[in-house]
């Protein structure tokens, strides 16, 4: 079985022999609504109906925040520069009381020396994505909460940044004074040309971000601006000055996503605008390649 143990939920698929997925579940038990004990039960809950004899050892290989230190059983990094080969030798291995489920939970990446980062998750999509396409090297974007960006190199990791795009969207539209501008529907028609408008300020002048947010608020004292179109110029100034941000690490080569279709969408526009070629990859497919590849990877 392979699983990938969100905050919020986690997703689980049984594996034949062969690699294909027998089934598919999800849970809504992610890290953020489980206690420690209450893992192994989460666990085999999505095995209730799944076509596996019980009296046969179930390996179990899992990503995500079941490793993190607020998980189910710390997976300590692997610290960056790294192959991601390795990442079964990093693994830790719960028990599943009363069962025949042999579980392994696979370690995040790190990187120190004055320029900490931490990721849990996403290692394991990068392996997926070097496993899918085999000699691959450049610099690859993974939108979403936390906006990941890796330099991978076949199956190693070089290095890797964190923006905070998708959180500061939220903490920005609920809990700052952008938010009275920001009240009512907020995926209208003006929401596109919002997006545009934004996208090309923070593409242009990404050391005005902090000025730029609060022409959000003027603009609909001033101008009229819809929340439609505020909350598209917030979205697309926030992902604007984060690809402007990366853009000395870009060069002009095409750089695959992976995220959710609707993110990937966005960021290739945004890429777009700037003559490079985003390439959306099947998310799920990355995660279960990786997952795949791990587990093949044994010492």
């Amino acid at each position: 079985m392979a699983v990938d143990w969100g905050t919020s939920n986690l997703r689980a698929w049984g594996i034949a022999a062969e690699g294909d997925v027998l089934w598919e579940k999800t849970s809504p038990k992610g890290m953020g609504k489980l206690s420690r004990n209450e893992y192994p039960d989460a666990l085999l809950e999505v095995l209730v109906g799944a076509a596996h004899e019980q009296s046969r050892q179930l390996d179990v290989v899992i990503c995500g925040m079941a490793g993190a230190k607020q998980g189910w059983l710390e997976a300590p990094y692997l610290e960056a520069p790294t192959d991601l080969r390795g990442l079964l030798d990093g693994a830790v291995r719960p028990s599943v009381p009363g069962s025949h489920v042999a579980a392994t939970i696979l370690p995040g990446v790190c990187q120190r020396a004055g320029d900490d980062n931490v990721m849990r998750g996403e290692e394991t999509q990068l392996l997926g994505l070097a496993s899918l396409h085999p000699g691959f090297a450049g610099l690859v974007c993974m939108p979403g909460t936390h906006s990941k960006w890796a330099h991978l190199a076949g199956t190693r990791i070089e290095h890797f940044s964190t923006a905070m795009t998708g959180e500061m969207f939220e903490v920005l539209r609920l809990h700052s004074v952008l938010r009275h501008s920001l009240s009512g529907e907020l995926n209208g028609p003006g929401r596109k040309d919002g997006f545009a408008a934004g996208a090309a300020d923070g593409l242009e002048r990404p050391e005005h971000l902090l000025g730029m947010l609060f022409r959000i608020r003027a603009g609909s004292l001033l101008s009229d601006r819809q929340p439609d179109w505020c909350a598209g110029y917030l979205s697309g100034l926030l992902i604007g000055t984060e690809i402007a941000s990366n853009r000395h690490l870009i060069g002009d080569t095409p750089v695959p996503l992976i995220g959710s279709p609707v993110l990937c969408d966005l960021y290739q526009k945004v890429l777009g605008m700037i003559g490079i070629k985003g390439e959306p990859q099947d998310a799920t497919q990355t995660v279960l390649a990786g997952l795949r590849a791990a587990r093949s990877f044994a010492a």
